[in-house]
C-alpha cells in the first residue's frame, strides 16, 4: 500500500509533537513535514513538490497566532500556490461554529475534524481525504445537516461574516468598508439577520448567534 504523507500545519509546538507521534503509530501514515502556520505551509508544500515528494493530505489548524490563518492558506493551496494538483487540506481544530466550518469549506478544504476526536477518527479521516473523500466530524455533519433540514430560514455565508464582525464591536461604515458592501447593503443584512434570529437588536443578535453556535464565543 502506498505510504500516505502528511502535513501538520499547527502553532502550537506541543499539539503537532502529539499528532506526529499518533500519526506515525498508524501503518502507511508518515509525516512529511510540519510547520506553524499557513505561509509556511505554503512553502513545504512548494518545496516537497519541487523535489518530487508531494504530500498527499494538509493536516490543518485553523487559528495561528499572528501567522496565516488556515481558511486562507486552505484558499491559496487549493487555486494551486503550493503546486499543482493541490493536495487535499483536512482540517483539525477546536472550533465548531458555523462561521469556521463554513468558511473552510468555501476555502475548499475536504474534511473538518476536532482535535477531540478519537485517533481512530483522525486516522479514517486522513485516509478518506488522501482517498479523494469528504470527511466530517460527526458533529460537523450534524450541524450541517441541521441548516439543511432546519425549516427556519438559515443565515446565508456572507450574514455570518457580518454578524462576526458585528460581533468584534464595528459599526455600519467599518463593517460596510471590511466587506466591500455600502451601507444601506449592510442595514439590509442587519435586517435579515435580526428576522431569522427573532431578534431586534445588535447585542442581542451576537447573543443569539453566539448562543447557537453560529459564530465563535470570542
Amino acid at each position: 500500500m502506498k505510504e500516505i504523507r502528511v502535513l501538520l500545519v499547527d502553532d502550537h509546538p506541543v499539539v503537532r509533537a502529539g499528532l506526529r507521534a499518533m500519526l506515525t503509530d498508524f501503518e502507511g501514515i508518515v509525516v512529511a513535514a510540519e510547520v506553524a502556520d499557513g505561509a509556511a505551509a505554503l512553502s513545504a508544500l512548494t518545496r516537497l513538490h519541487t523535489l518530487a515528494e508531494p504530500v498527499d493530505v494538509v493536516l490543518m489548524d485553523l487559528q495561528m497566532g499572528a501567522g496565516m490563518d488556515g481558511v486562507t492558506a486552505t484558499g491559496r493551496i487549493m487555486a494551486g500556490e503550493g503546486g499543482s494538483p493541490p493536495p487535499p487540506v483536512l482540517i483539525l481544530t477546536t472550533f465548531d461554529s458555523d462561521a469556521d466550518i463554513l468558511a473552510a469549506v468555501e476555502a475548499g478544504a475536504s474534511g473538518y475534524m476536532l482535535k477531540d476526536a478519537p485517533p481512530e477518527q483522525i486516522r479514517e479521516a486522513v485516509l478518506a481525504a488522501a482517498a479523494g473523500q469528504t470527511a466530517l466530524a460527526p458533529e460537523v455533519a450534524a450541524r450541517l445537516l441541521g441548516r439543511i433540514r432546519n425549516p427556519e430560514p438559515a443565515l446565508s455565508a456572507r450574514e455570518i461574516q457580518l454578524l462576526e464582525l458585528l460581533a468584534t464591536g464595528l459599526g455600519n461604515r467599518a463593517i460596510a468598508r471590511e466587506l466591500f458592501i455600502s451601507e444601506a447593503t449592510v442595514k439590509t443584512h442587519l435586517v435579515h439577520i435580526y428576522s431569522k434570529l427573532g431578534v431586534d437588536s445588535r447585542t442581542a443578535a451576537i447573543a443569539a448567534a453566539t448562543q447557537r453556535r453560529i459564530i465563535r464565543r470570542t
